[in-house]
C-alpha cells in the first residue's frame, strides 16, 4: 500500500468536494480547482475526508494512487492558504516593478523585459531591508501555475556562476566559480 496514497486528505472548514465523471472540484473560500483523474483510481469523500483507493497493487496502479492524493491535497491547501515563490534579483542595476498586473523586469539587456501574468496569478515586489535588493513574490491558487509562472521569470536571466548575478529562487545556492587565474598569479 502507497503510504501517502493511504493517508486521507482532511478538509478544512470551508472547503468543499465534489466528483463527477473521473474530475474531481475543490471549491474554498480563495477560488475554485478542478482535476482529472485516472479513471482506474477511486475518490470518495467520508467525514470530511477524501480517500483515493486503487484497484490493484500492480506498478501503473501504486504510482497513480500516490499521485492522486497528492494532487488532491495541493488543490485542497491552495483553495484554503494558497501558493507563493518568492524570486530575488541580484545584480547592480537591476530592477523589478510593476506596471498594472504585469512585471517589467530591467536585468541588464538592452530593454526592460515585461512578463504578464498568467490567470490567476498576482505579483508583488519588494526591496529586502537589509541588501536592498529587489524581490518578486509569486502567488497563485495552483501549485503548478506558480510553480511554472516563477520557473519562466528565473528563466529571464538566470544567475550566473562568476558574480552569481541573475535572479534566483529565495533561498537557492547558485555555484560560484573561481574565474581566470592567470593574472592572479603572475603569467
Amino acid at each position: 500500500m502507497s503510504r501517502i496514497g493511504k493517508m486521507p486528505v482532511v478538509l478544512p472548514a470551508g472547503v468543499d468536494v465534489t466528483t463527477d465523471d473521473h474530475t474531481v472540484k475543490v471549491k474554498g473560500p480563495k477560488g475554485e480547482l478542478s482535476q482529472a483523474v485516472h479513471p482506474d483510481m477511486k475518490v470518495s469523500i467520508e467525514d470530511g475526508k477524501v480517500l483515493v483507493e486503487r484497484p490493484s497493487d500492480n506498478g501503473e496502479h501504486r504510482s497513480l494512487h500516490g499521485l492522486t492524493r497528492s494532487l488532491i491535497a495541493n488543490m485542497v491547501e491552495g483553495v484554503t492558504n494558497g501558493y507563493q515563490r518568492t524570486l530575488e534579483v541580484r545584480g547592480v542595476g537591476y530592477r523589478a516593478q510593476l506596471e498594472g498586473k504585469n512585471l517589467v523586469l530591467q536585468v541588464g539587456y538592452s530593454h526592460p523585459v515585461t512578463v504578464v501574468p498568467r490567470p490567476g496569478i498576482d505579483f508583488e515586489v519588494g526591496q529586502d531591508t537589509n541588501t536592498r535588493q529587489p524581490f518578486v513574490v509569486v502567488r497563485g491558487i495552483d501549485k503548478q501555475v506558480v510553480g511554472q509562472q516563477a520557473a519562466e521569470i528565473r528563466r529571464v536571466r538566470p544567475p550566473e556562476p562568476y558574480k552569481g548575478k541573475g535572479i534566483r529562487y529565495q533561498g537557492e545556492y547558485v555555484r560560484r566559480k573561481a574565474g581566470k587565474q592567470g593574472k592572479a598569479a603572475g603569467r
